[in-house]
């Protein structure tokens, strides 16, 4: 016979072969970028919830129908139907097909309803949620260079801030601080604290009830944030030794400061190191510069292999901390994700010979730099 034989390779087998491969590559990149859409959607739905005081309404409580919901609550029920529908196929609420009602897992509620739960994410998916509110003014910073002031954003991503790092100070911050027993002590005795970059006064006011004997200002560049934090600090009886001012990082009033803190607010400076020196200058002989950061582990490779939340951390940094800074004189732009090394370049940059990792998370990376007594 003359003919092919069956089963023979023709000479485009190669390239079908491979045009199979892409094909299977599209379905498996199509498939992910599905589930971060679903993922995006159903925050959206969590941040209308949270905003509704839906779970709190749901927390503890038996299975209801929307009816029932919407009785309880005051809203539409029609709306509420669909939210709930959501939410379930969502597997954030358990749907009971029977007697068609919903209900919040008591673990689910963990999460969602109390902010001050260790297990808490409604801020984290608030924070989220804001990175789509700024999106056409941050494409405008990427054409023009300048950067995006931190008061031109919406104010839910002052909010939404506030309540993602909040959440972690709250469970973090009095052990980190009990790992430098010196200045625990001082803290307990009277010290004088420096909050820079405050925002609207959360690290301050948690200071403050952590330590009473403690004086605390707080300086921000934000004025509304500033007022809000007076109106905190007066709320909660702290006037008479947490106060509030507005100035940059490189130009507040004062010295001999035994403790001066940046939380979450030294990458987004567009001069950090005009920052650090000047919180040389305004520490006492001994005192610490205590700077809390985002974690990186360091290089985009190291976040790549070692860091689950990295792109987390670039999502926000590229609508946030990178375009804030560049808003600013000098525009270092360090970013959310400069990690240990370039935070203790600027630190050394500045004079701080004496530089401490006191603790890691998975979020957050706490460093101590001290001013040393002239004799040491």
């Amino acid at each position: 016979m003359n003919g092919p034989a069956e089963n023979t390779i023709t000479p485009d087998a190669p390239a079908h072969a491979a045009g199979r491969a892409v094909e299977k590559d599209i379905e498996a990149f199509a498939g992910q970028l599905a589930g971060a859409m679903i993922g995006a959607a159903s925050l959206a739905a969590v941040v209308l919830g949270d905003r509704l005081g839906l779970y709190a309404a749901m927390a503890g409580k038996p299975p209801a129908t929307s009816g029932e919901l919407a009785d309880a609550t005051g809203f539409d029920e029609r709306l509420l139907r669909e939210w709930l529908a959501q939410q379930a196929t969502a597997g954030f609420l358990r749907y009971e097909d029977p007697t068609q009602s919903f209900s919040l897992p008591p673990a689910h509620a963990a999460v969602l309803v109390d902010g001050a739960s260790p297990a808490s994410m409604i801020g984290d998916i608030t924070m989220a949620a804001t990175l789509f509110r700024d999106t056409e003014a941050v494409a405008g910073a990427f054409g023009s260079g300048h950067g995006l002031d931190w008061a031109l954003h919406d104010p839910l991503v002052f909010e939404a801030t506030e309540r993602f790092w909040g959440a972690r100070y709250r469970a973090g911050l009095e052990g980190w601080l009990a790992l430098l027993p010196e200045l625990d002590a001082a803290l307990r005795t009277g010290a004088t604290v420096a909050d820079v970059g405050c925002g609207r006064g959360y690290p301050s006011v948690l200071l403050a009830g952590m330590y009473p004997d403690a004086r605390i200002t707080g300086f921000d560049a934000h004025e509304p944030s500033i007022q809000l934090a007076r109106e905190r600090a007066n709320a909660a009886g702290l006037a008479a030794r947490v106060d509030f001012a507005l100035s940059d990082a490189a130009g507040y009033p004062g010295t001999g400061y035994d403790l001066i803190t940046f939380f979450d607010a030294f990458h987004d400076l567009g001069d950090p190191l005009g920052a650090a020196i000047h919180a040389r200058d305004a520490l006492a002989d001994g005192g610490t510069l205590l700077l809390i950061e985002p974690y990186s582990a360091g290089s985009l490779a190291q976040n790549l292999a070692q860091n689950p939340a990295a792109a987390f951390g670039y999502a926000a940094s590229t609508f946030l901390c990178t375009p804030n800074s560049l808003s600013q004189p000098v525009g270092l732009a360090l970013g959310a994700m400069s990690g240990e090394q370039t935070l203790r370049g600027v630190l050394a940059q500045a004079g701080f010979t004496a530089v401490e990792k006191v603790a890691e998370t998975p979020f957050n990376l706490v460093l101590a730099a001290q001013r040393l007594h002239p004799e040491k």
